[in-house]
C-alpha cells in the first residue's frame, strides 16, 4: 500500500485507444499518476499488485470483462472505487455495475471535466477512508471497520453478505437483475422472519455494503 501522501494512482481499464490516451492525458496533467491497461486480464493482473485510487473501468471489456473486475474486486473485500464508463442509454449495464460494487458514472460521450470532478470526489473519500483505523477499542467493546463488526469479548454474531454476492450466488451473475431485486426478496424474507419488518433485528442492512443475519 502506497504512503496517502503520494499523488494518488488512477488506474484506467478501458479497450478503445483513443479515450484510453485521452484520459490519460487529461488525468497526468491534473497531477494523478496513471497506470492503464486495454483488456480485463491486464488490468486484473495490475491489481494483484497496485491499489489504485481511483479504478475507471470500461463495463465492456475483452478477455475479462468490467463486470467480472467490478465483482471480484469486491468479492475479495476490496473497497477500492470504482468509476464505470457505459455506453449511453444502457440502463441496465448501469444498474448491474452498481448492483455489483461500482460507486460512481459516467455515459460515453462524456464531459472530460464532469469525469475529472467524480474522479476528484472518489480520490478524497478513499484517502479519507486510508486514515481510519481498522479498529478501536471502547471499554471491552471492539469496533471493526474491516468486518463491519461490533463485539465484546468472544461475543459476535453475524457476517456481512455484499450485494454482489447475493446476485451471483441466488439469481447468477448473467441474470442481469434489477437494482431492486436484492431489496424485495430482503423485504419478503423479512416479513417471514422478523416479528416487526419495519424495525428488523435479524436481518439488518450494513450501509453500502449488504446485508447479514445476526441470531
Amino acid at each position: 500500500m502506497k504512503n496517502v501522501d503520494d499523488a494518488p494512482l488512477i488506474l484506467v481499464i478501458e479497450d478503445d485507444a483513443a479515450i484510453l490516451r485521452g484520459l490519460t492525458f487529461n488525468l497526468e496533467a491534473e497531477g494523478y499518476q496513471v497506470r492503464t491497461a486495454s483488456d480485463g486480464a491486464s488490468g486484473l493482473s495490475i491489481l494483484e499488485s497496485e491499489e489504485p485510487d481511483v479504478l475507471i473501468l470500461d463495463l465492456m471489456l475483452p478477455e475479462v470483462s468490467g463486470y467480472e473486475i467490478c465483482q471480484k474486486l469486491r468479492d475479495e473485500g476490496r473497497d477500492t472505487p470504482i468509476l464505470m464508463l457505459t455506453a449511453r442509454g444502457e440502463e441496465t449495464d448501469r444498474v448491474l455495475g452498481l448492483d455489483l460494487g461500482a460507486d460512481d458514472y459516467v455515459t460515453k460521450p462524456f464531459s472530460i471535466r464532469e469525469l475529472l470532478a467524480r474522479v476528484r470526489a472518489l480520490v478524497r473519500r478513499h484517502r479519507k477512508a486510508l486514515k481510519l483505523p481498522e479498529e478501536i477499542l471502547i471499554g471491552d467493546l471492539v469496533v471493526d471497520f474491516r468486518r463491519y463488526e461490533a463485539r465484546r469479548g468472544e461475543e459476535n454474531a453475524g457476517e456481512v453478505v455484499t450485494r454482489s454476492a447475493l446476485l451471483t450466488e441466488v439469481w447468477g451473475f448473467d441474470r442481469l437483475p434489477t437494482t431492486r431485486t436484492v431489496d424485495n426478496h430482503i423485504r419478503s424474507l423479512r416479513s417471514k422472519l422478523e416479528p416487526d419488518p419495519s424495525n428488523p433485528r435479524y436481518l439488518l442492512t450494513v450501509h453500502g455494503v449488504g446485508y447479514k443475519l445476526v441470531v
